[in-house]
């Protein structure tokens, strides 16, 4: 159930073609945005990010909140990765 569920989503073809385009802008535009930052602020974004999308996964699978999961998953994910060194 949970692969169907990531199928049907993951391979983005609920959106519609204007949707993609700027999916893919966005995506673009934060990669870009990060050649300025010091590796403690790289590990920061990307822990937050990897922690968000965990925290919404778990979310979903357990039929709690989507977007409390990806709050909570990307404060401590953020949290994580600025202390790492």
């Amino acid at each position: 159930m949970a692969f169907n569920l990531w199928m049907k989503y993951a391979m983005l073809s609920h959106l519609p073609r204007l949707g993609r385009i700027a999916l893919v802008a966005v995506v673009a535009l934060g990669l870009a945005g990060c050649s300025g930052m010091n590796r403690q602020q790289q590990r920061a974004l990307s822990g937050g990010a990897l922690g968000a999308a965990g925290g919404a996964t778990i979310g979903a699978l357990t039929g709690g909140s989507v977007v409390g999961g990806a709050l909570l998953g990307g404060a401590g994910g953020a949290a994580v990765g600025a202390l790492t060194r």
